[in-house]
């Protein structure tokens, strides 16, 4: 866990971003470690370009002003494999030609090169969040919850040093949604992660009980954690 002096966190500074020269959102802000901050409004507001700028995929289209600074690193311009930031999405996005086992030991680290070794902390992954004995199933036969779970630790597994939401929970049925939300900002919290999350949820920005931005007229509130 990372110590919460002023280099730690997630650091937006001074971000802008545009779509066709037009300012979409602006966004100075901190996020300290364990901490989760959400970002709120209609598509089309900039969330998800936001999140893209944040991990180093931003589409030709849209440009961006601003710097990106993780735990004392600058991110800006760097590529998106060097960043360390681990992204859920709406669709968890499991391999289909892996087994579930397979795409979690997918995600480790190359430091870890014995495959016992990348086996065995795949599987106490799957059983950290319930699903233990899954690992030889297709992905295709879990339910939207445990898919949403084994892609939340094949994310967690790459060792992260920040995590970004978009709206991962949307595609949930409402007990499915609280029981995974609670689990993703537990273990973020646990981890010392600070988290970025995008959503349109107002029970979503309730359970991450952080920090709220809500995006309107091009620009975020001024509810971010600057020290």
């Amino acid at each position: 866990m990372h110590s919460s002096d002023r280099s730690s966190g997630l650091v937006l500074d001074t971000v802008t971003i545009r779509l066709d020269g037009v300012p979409l959102l602006e966004i100075d802000c901190r996020i300290l470690p364990g901490e989760v901050l959400t970002i709120m409004g209609e598509s089309g507001s900039g969330k998800s370009s936001l999140l893209d700028f944040i991990a180093g995929f931003l589409r030709p289209d849209f440009t961006a002003e601003g710097r990106v600074i993780l735990n004392g690193r600058d991110l800006t311009s760097r590529s998106a494999q060097d960043r360390h930031i681990g992204l859920m999405f709406q669709s968890p996005l499991l391999f289909p030609h892996m087994s579930v086992l397979q795409n979690l030991m997918f995600a480790l680290p190359a430091t870890c090169k014995r495959r016992q070794d990348r086996q065995d902390l795949a599987e106490r992954a799957l059983a950290d969040v319930g699903l233990a004995g899954f690992g030889s199933r297709d992905p295709a036969t879990l339910s939207g919850g445990q898919q949403t779970r084994v892609a939340l630790m094949r994310t967690l597994l790459a060792e992260p040093e920040a995590l970004l939401l978009d709206e991962p929970f949307s595609s949930l049925d409402r007990t499915r949604r609280e029981e995974v939300r609670q689990l993703v900002f537990d273990l973020a919290r646990k981890k010392g992660l600070p988290v970025l999350l995008v959503s349109h949820d107002e029970e979503d920005a309730r359970a991450a009980d952080g920090e709220v931005h809500r995006l309107g007229n091009g620009e975020a509130g001024n509810g971010c954690r600057t020290e």
